[in-house]
């Protein structure tokens, strides 16, 4: 079991270790190394309003023990249409343990009652199998296809848009 928590300054070297992940660069729109100096200014800044920022990252933690294994984020909120995108992330040697999708769940909990979001989107590239099965096992339907969407190393990739409306898991 897992829980979502606010950033704490202690995730400096966390964050440190996941943004600097090349193998995860592809995914997350990044494409140079995250300095620790810059990762100390957006941890000092990570509380602000999520309706102020229209961004929101949580930590997932082991319940038993606390530890941190991954992120969830939600991103380009548009308060009017009461949207926003999500990312997840796990470290490497966290994965296929179930705290992905047990993420995915608290998070549409949190969006529907909390933050009172009508949907969630996601975009995935279409090569990455496991990312897409995630999505579709929390309940996202994949809702349309972008040709040549991501640019990787390898060349253009299509990515596959995925979208879940929360009041209909009521």
């Amino acid at each position: 079991m897992i829980f979502l928590r606010a950033l704490e300054p202690d995730d400096l070297e966390f964050l440190f270790q996941l943004e600097n992940d090349p193998s995860i660069w592809g995914v997350s729109d990044t494409l140079a190394p995250v300095s620790r100096h810059a990762l100390r200014e957006y941890l000092a800044h990570s509380s602000a309003d999520f309706y102020v920022v229209r961004q929101l990252r949580l930590v997932i933690s082991t319940e038993n023990d606390g530890r941190t294994v991954g992120v969830v984020d939600l991103f380009d909120f548009d308060p009017l249409h009461q949207r926003a995108g999500v990312g997840i992330t796990i470290l490497g040697t966290e994965r296929r343990r179930g705290y992905a999708l047990q993420a995915l769940e608290l998070l549409k909990q949190y969006a529907r009652t909390t933050l009172r979001l009508h949907q969630l989107y996601a975009t995935v590239g279409a090569d990455n199998g496991p990312s897409m099965s995630l999505f579709r096992t929390a309940g996202f339907r994949r809702v349309g296809l972008r040709l040549q969407w991501l640019r990787l190393a390898s060349g253009w990739q299509d990515a596959v848009e995925f979208q879940v409306l929360l009041q209909a898991q009521e």
